[in-house]
């Protein structure tokens, strides 16, 4: 048997070894001894490296030693693979290169013939700490969308995202997007069981094609519960990447994504016409609706055009008339509080839905034809300045408008604010969105909700009128929504959404 090529420690599986090695194994701190001058020890967050073999230079021009580090420290976050050959210990990990980036690198050690038996039982051990109860070895189909954004989606899979999933020995099966809604053909007739996930490196339009294509399907909830979907920032808007890894850099998040775990989120159902569409991430009406789809002649500016545009609308004091009707869940700010405190620490690895393997649940308020629910609350709003109805925190980055947002809570999160607010309190509020305390303004109307009806008016004499689902562009038309609980599965960093929260 020869030490190349180096075989993989541990075999595929929900830890990535097959047995937990007990601990009664590595007695002294889990270190397990290469020579006479080497030691790995995993603690409970790092991987601790001593190497005495590593050799002092020489004297400086001031007859001082120069400092050597023989200790290394690599967090276990950071820890991606681990090969065992014969004679030699491979490990890769995520180097840090600055605040915002890393980079895949690797280390390799001897050790005696005699100690392999050792060093398997330790390697296995190290994995097991370093991905918890993340699934190790994923299978990823790539979806890569060449043309959202700056149209720099290749590029940054390509050299900021792959050789960290190689080195993770993540096994990938890569796709081009060629026409509009080709990742809902992909999602409809992939091969479920060859994959774990899907990476979507686009904006938010491809993972909302992928929802849609999953819901399709015959086996749609067995697909829903099966395939996590991800995104790493490729576009213009980059809303699940931020809620679910914290971070608009694709080489941090793809670490995320290794190492994240399976949550379940809810999905919603949108009618419109004789339509039913799946959305993962947000409705607008009005400024929001308008500043995202309306400012296309801005995208040079990246996530500036938004910024611009609300400004511009706000200093017009712009109104979109419309009739709301809602299902409240919880009303008042202190009780949307407490449950958002309530969810906070739910784990959420229990699926809300039982995967029964077949198609996409129906709907329970019926369609936006039908006549409304007797216990909903209809309101005519004549001077609607911002309808936004959140599934995530994030909206987009430095958005975080909805910061009561649960991923499984079964509640859609609106927000409306009257378009007559003066220059000052609108700008007051535009500004607090960052960190969510918009939530705390008074002129800031935040509701739970469990379905909800929205008509939007014509207004005379504008030529362009806009409603936005998932950042997508549909008809100008009544629609209704309404929450499936628990219904998505996703790769997320933590157990609640990266934001701020209230």
């Amino acid at each position: 048997m020869s030490s190349s090529p180096l075989m993989p420690a541990a075999p595929r599986s929900t830890s990535p070894s097959s047995s937990v090695v007990p601990d009664s194994e590595f007695p002294l701190g889990k270190t397990i001894t290469l020579g006479k001058l080497l030691s790995l020890t995993v603690t409970e967050e790092s991987l601790i490296i001593l190497d005495e073999n590593i050799k002092k230079s020489s004297r400086s021009c001031c007859s001082a030693w120069p400092t050597v580090n023989r200790k290394r420290t690599i967090a276990l976050y950071n820890i991606l693979w681990a090969d065992v050959g014969v004679t030699a210990i491979t490990l890769n990990f995520a180097e840090s290169t600055s605040n915002s980036s890393v980079r895949p690198t690797s280390l390799t050690y001897p050790f005696q013939l005699t100690a392999l038996e050792s060093v398997e039982k330790w390697v296995i051990y190290l994995l097991d700490r370093a991905y918890e109860d993340s699934l190790a070895l994923k299978r990823f189909k790539v979806i890569i969308n060449p043309f959202g954004g700056s149209g720099q989606a290749v590029n940054i899979f390509d050299k900021q995202s792959k050789a960290l999933l190689e080195a993770a020995r993540c096994k990938l099966d890569i796709e081009h997007t060629t026409h509009y809604k080709h990742a809902v053909d992909i999602a409809e007739n992939l091969d479920i069981d060859l994959f774990d996930g899907i990476i979507c490196c686009s904006g938010d339009g491809v993972p909302h094609e992928v929802f849609n294509g999953f819901a399709k399907r015959n086996d749609a909830t067995r697909a829903l519960n099966k395939i996590a979907v991800c995104q790493l920032p490729g576009g213009s808007g980059n809303a699940m990447c931020w809620n679910l890894t914290g971070t608009g850099s694709a080489s941090l998040a793809t670490v995320a994504i290794i190492k994240g775990k399976r949550r379940s989120i809810d999905l919603l159902s949108i009618t419109q016409g004789n339509n039913r569409l799946i959305s993962f991430l947000s409705q607008s009406v009005g400024m929001i609706a308008e500043v995202d789809l309306g400012t296309e002649h801005l995208r040079w500016m990246g996530d500036a055009r938004f910024t611009v545009g609300l400004l511009q609308r706000i200093s017009r004091q712009t109104i979109y008339p419309c009739d709301i009707s809602i299902k409240t869940a919880i009303e008042d700010k202190d009780s949307i509080r407490d449950h958002y405190r309530t969810y906070e620490g739910d784990k959420g690895i229990i699926k809300q839905n039982i995967d029964n393997g077949g198609q996409f649940p129906g709907l329970k308020y019926g369609t936006v034809n039908d006549p409304l629910p007797g216990d909903w609350e209809t309101v005519h709003h004549a001077e609607m300045g911002i309808f936004y109805a959140g599934n995530m925190a994030w909206m987009s980055a430095g958005a975080n408008f909805f910061p009561a947002s649960c991923p499984r809570d079964g509640f859609l999160d609106v927000i409306t604010i009257p378009g007559t607010l003066s220059r000052l309190s609108a700008t007051k509020v535009l500004l607090a969105v960052e960190k969510g305390h918009h939530f705390n303004l008074d002129q800031v109307n935040y509701k739970k909700v469990v379905a909800y009806r929205i008509t939007p008016h014509k207004r005379e004499g504008v030529a362009e009128e806009y409603v936005s689902i998932d950042g997508e562009r549909v008809d100008f038309a009544p629609l209704q929504v309404e929450v499936h609980q628990g219904l998505g599965t996703v790769l997320a960093k933590g157990d609640g959404y990266e934001a701020p929260g209230v």
